[in-house]
């Protein structure tokens, strides 16, 4: 009886107690990034958070009366602003989702605001907010005669104008979120609603919506993590001006640390944040592990 032997390749002949080849070079090309990444990601983190252990640092925090204001304006910011913009997205993504030539063309030019770069578009807006020479109050006493507001002067309009930037900013970009959603819709669906003679509401609430409806709240989900951390829409276009007013906890955090010199009510500033955003990441990953369905 004859007996048939398999070669194995010689990587797998490697002594026991050994690595292969192969693995000895899988360690060698992971290690630089598992280095960088204990470096640059781990170490900060950890670091952060030894800083933000110090007691003392939240009470000057809650001392101070701009921090409770600072935590108003930021309820505010992410209420108002991503709300609005999900909402204005929803909207939009249904008109552009039409075929027709022109509309296409449109949104060639919708996208041009998330696509140019935040600060020559943040020092745009700043100067056309400029209540003496901006080119908003220009055009209102040109035309009308009118004396224009005191757009970043005035707490309430600054802090109104910064949620319309950065409504306007980043709406372009869950447009296309929600369009891609719309366009995944099976359009039988569509077909069969318009035979049953259902109006453009009907099909709207029993077609679009359920399909959308889970990317709607994962997009939410994820725009509030980001927004949590919006630092340009507010620093470059008030700089937390006027008197402090219009911070929120990203630029209020930076004011501690580098303004003031505070870096551990800086940290402690921007670890208040923690209690809401490991909540949003944690249910925001579930849904995300749980598939189109979830």
């Amino acid at each position: 009886m004859a007996v048939t032997t398999i070669a194995l390749p010689h990587a797998e002949l490697a002594p026991r107690g050994r690595l292969s080849l192969e693995a000895t070079w899988g360690i060698i090309l992971v290690l630089p990034y598992v280095v960088f990444f204990l470096v640059f990601v781990v170490w900060p983190v950890v670091y952060g958070v030894w800083l933000g252990s110090d007691a003392a640092a939240y009470r000057r925090l809650f001392a101070d009366p701009i921090f409770t204001r600072t935590a108003f304006n930021t309820f505010v910011f992410l209420a108002v602003g991503i709300n609005v913009k999900l909402f204005l997205a929803l909207l939009l993504s249904g008109f552009f989702a039409r075929t027709t030539p022109w509309i296409r063309w449109l949104s060639v030019i919708f996208i041009l605001p998330w696509a140019v770069p935040s600060i020559p578009t943040l020092f745009s807006f700043r100067w056309m907010l400029n209540s003496e020479w901006g080119m908003i109050n220009g055009i209102l006493w040109d035309l009308f005669t009118i004396e224009g507001p005191w757009w970043l002067v005035d707490p309430q309009l600054a802090f109104g104008s910064v949620i319309f930037v950065h409504v306007w900013k980043y709406l372009p970009f869950w447009t296309l979120i929600l369009l891609a959603g719309r366009m995944a819709i099976p359009t039988d669906l569509y077909e069969a609603a318009r035979i049953d003679g259902a109006t453009p509401l009907q099909m709207f609430t029993n077609v679009t919506w359920p399909y959308l409806k889970n990317l709607y709240i994962t997009s939410t989900l994820l725009s509030t993590i980001w927004s949590l951390g919006d630092f340009n829409s507010v620093y470059l276009l008030t700089g937390g001006g006027p008197a402090e007013l219009t911070h929120v906890l990203a630029t209020l955090g930076i004011r501690y640390a580098f303004n003031l010199h505070e870096i551990g009510v800086g940290v402690a500033c921007v670890m208040v944040a923690v209690p809401l955003l490991v909540p949003l990441v944690i249910v925001l990953v579930r849904r995300l592990g749980r598939g189109p369905e979830a």
